[in-house]
């Protein structure tokens, strides 16, 4: 899927020292954005961006569940993550670890909150490293570009089941 030129952009924050905030804005209900977040053959569709193509998607969404996400980036290199499900809160909160399998020693936690206003919703991503260094790293890794990228498709996809 070509991912369309959004009128929305990623912000990204840096609340403390060892956190990162993601925002996003999408012209969708959150039931549509939660949905195309949660089904793996959807987050198949949305979360390489322009940067390759996703070959394992595993989401068992339920607290203790597990996650796991590999792309083939570039057509050259796996790039692979995984965590577990601390609290789901259907349409509205997620909370997981985040392990970036390149770095096992540098988890986070990410919380994600979906908000809806007028029709449109807000996705929030506030991962929590175990330090400033680790944050700098996860925010020096070309992340904002690929995540413009991935949720411009993860709109697009929401968009698409209405």
């Amino acid at each position: 899927m070509e991912a369309a030129t959004s009128k929305a952009a990623v912000k990204v924050t840096l609340p403390s020292d060892e956190e990162i905030l993601i925002e996003r804005e999408f012209d969708a209900p959150k039931h549509l954005v939660y949905t195309a977040y949660t089904t793996p053959d959807l987050v198949k569709r949305w979360f390489a961006g322009q940067r390759g193509v996703v070959t394992e998607c595993e989401i068992d969404l339920r607290v203790g569940g597990r996650w796991r996400y590999v792309m083939l980036a570039h057509g050259q290199f796996e790039v692979a993550f995984h965590g577990e499900y601390r609290e789901i809160l259907p349409n509205e909160r997620i909370v997981s670890t985040q392990v970036y399998e390149g770095a096992p020693d540098a988890p986070g936690l990410a919380t994600t909150t979906f908000s809806e206003a007028g029709g449109h919703t807000t996705l929030a991503i506030l991962v929590r490293h175990s330090s400033q260094e680790n944050r700098d790293a996860h925010l020096n890794s070309g992340m904002e570009a690929g995540t413009n990228e991935s949720l411009d498709l993860l709109e697009q996809i929401a968009l698409s089941l209405q």
